[in-house]
């Protein structure tokens, strides 16, 4: 009997990407395909469910090239994509999610922060569903977002047949199934889990009470556990897209962080999944519902089966170093150097910094009166504040190098406390964690995770895998 393997599928900001697993759970290969972005000032960001679900299909293939495994041996296939929100028409077709009515521009990002002042005026309703977000929800969030197209674009958001996660988006692109998966309706839409339903009472108090009267078509009526097969499995043009056979089982999927967790955290364990990219997601599952002030949850069902989960975080953290860092007049000079060393401009900096054989101690104390507050798209948690802003106090007058360096290592100290202030709040409300999995790019970093350990007091642990949120993925897959 020839052996099987599924793929794990993850859909991020910038990228597509996908691993082929065995059934023991060895990655065999992997790809990526770049994501395009439209950006307007400094709260707008869309990109076209078409270009992502064409990534997704070039990564698949290029993926299962490099494997040299047969297409007839993959038995199943698991998404994860951020928590962005997708609009389907009628016909199957996009709907523009902004003023250009592009109908390619149908996904309206995860950080996009347009719908901030709907997100203040559901938080005024202090609706009872709104515990389950740490007491305000978030422009990150559907709801919001919802009630800006309504808003704003109302003859849009009347032609729109779908509103997807991005998961469940590409589930539905994979089989033609339109069921949603708990984690995303949970963590994003305010599927209240325990009860197995959407609060009518909420959606028409803050203004989308068309939704409830539709009895929630648009948004979700099959609503399935991460890992249950969606519908036959890929359709027949799906299997056609992506290269594999038609009715290859299909995974309701993950939120992205969600499915690093899962690929990382012992669940028997006190374990914290702390998923450091370009924001910073710290997810820890509990048996019971601690509800957390300024912590998105307590969610039931959303990622583990019978567990509620917690989830904290920034909105940027290491997009938030990364502009910190190109603000500094060194930084082209770096970018330079790093360019010679075929190396990133972090990479570089860490090299030089860790080759002076300072102890990190000795680094955060050449850095004490450098003051950085990362919160340049608001604060996620624990003041789930989306109109606070990032603050630098205590910066050099310089253009030299060894000054781009303390900058970074308070760059990456600030997010860190940032950590610390969420794992306190945890603390306080009887959530407490024994040690941090981390994964995510700046997992890598030997220096992030030190400080990381420094500033929590807390063990600092990488999973096994090195690819935990593509794991997660082919988890699912496994199960489906």
């Amino acid at each position: 009997m020839s052996k099987s393997y599924v793929i794990g599928i993850d859909v991020g900001t910038g990228s597509a990407r996908a691993g082929v697993f065995d059934l023991e759970g060895s990655m065999h290969a992997s790809a990526s395909h770049t994501i395009q972005m439209w950006k307007e000032g400094t709260d707008r960001f869309e990109q076209s469910g078409s270009d992502i679900w064409q990534a997704v299909c070039y990564a698949v293939k290029q993926a299962l090239a490099l494997s040299k495994i047969a297409s007839s041996s993959v038995v199943g296939i698991g998404f994860d994509a951020t928590c962005s929100l997708v609009l389907v028409g009628k016909n199957g077709e996009g709907v523009a999610v902004g003023g250009s009515r592009d109908a390619n521009r149908n996904v309206m990002v995860w950080m996009d922060q347009r719908a901030s002042h709907e997100a203040h005026s559901i938080n005024a309703h202090d609706h009872d569903v709104l515990k389950y977000v740490g007491g305000r929800i978030s422009p990150e969030m559907q709801i919001p977002k919802l009630l800006w197209l309504k808003r704003h674009l109302p003859k849009q958001y009347d032609s729109v047949e779908h509103f997807f996660d991005l998961t469940d988006y590409l589930t539905w692109r994979a089989t033609g199934d339109a069921a949603r998966s708990t984690c995303t309706v949970t963590c994003k839409w305010t599927f209240v889990g325990k009860q197995r339903a959407f609060d009518r009472s909420f959606f028409q108090g803050v203004g989308l009470g068309d939704i409830s009267e539709q009895n929630f078509e648009r948004i979700g009526t099959d609503i399935v556990l991460p890992g249950s097969a969606i519908g036959a499995g890929l359709s027949r043009q799906a299997a056609a897209d992506l290269g594999l056979p038609t009715g290859t089982a299909v995974a309701a999927g993950l939120i992205d962080a969600h499915a690093g967790a899962i690929g990382s955290i012992d669940p028997t364990q006190s374990e914290l999944a702390y998923i450091f990219g370009t924001s910073a997601c710290m997810l820890v599952n509990t048996p019971q519902s601690n509800f957390v002030p300024g912590v998105w949850g307590p969610y039931y069902n959303a990622m583990l089966e019978d567990q509620w989960l917690l989830e904290g975080g920034q909105s940027t953290a290491g997009a938030a170093i990364d502009q910190i860092l190109k603000m500094h007049p060194a930084y082209e000079e770096a970018k330079s150097k790093s360019t010679q060393k075929s190396s990133s401009v972090i990479e570089w900096l860490e090299d030089q910094i860790l080759a002076r054989g300072l102890s990190s101690t000795a680094l955060a104390i050449e850095v004490a009166d450098l003051h950085i507050i990362p919160d340049f798209l608001g604060n996620r948690s624990p003041h789930a504040d989306p109109n606070a802003s990032a603050i630098l106090c205590g910066v050099e007058l310089s253009d030299q190098v060894a000054s781009l360096q303390r900058l970074y290592v308070a760059a990456v100290l600030g997010v860190a406390y940032s950590a610390r202030q969420t794992i306190a709040a945890l603390a306080a409300n009887g959530v407490h964690v024994q040690s941090i999995v981390i994964s995510g790019g700046a997992s890598k970093s030997q220096l992030v995770r030190q400080l990381l350990a420094d500033v929590t007091g807390l063990i600092v642990k990488r999973p096994d895998c090195a690819e935990p949120v593509l794991l997660g993925s082919a988890m699912i897959a496994a199960m489906a």
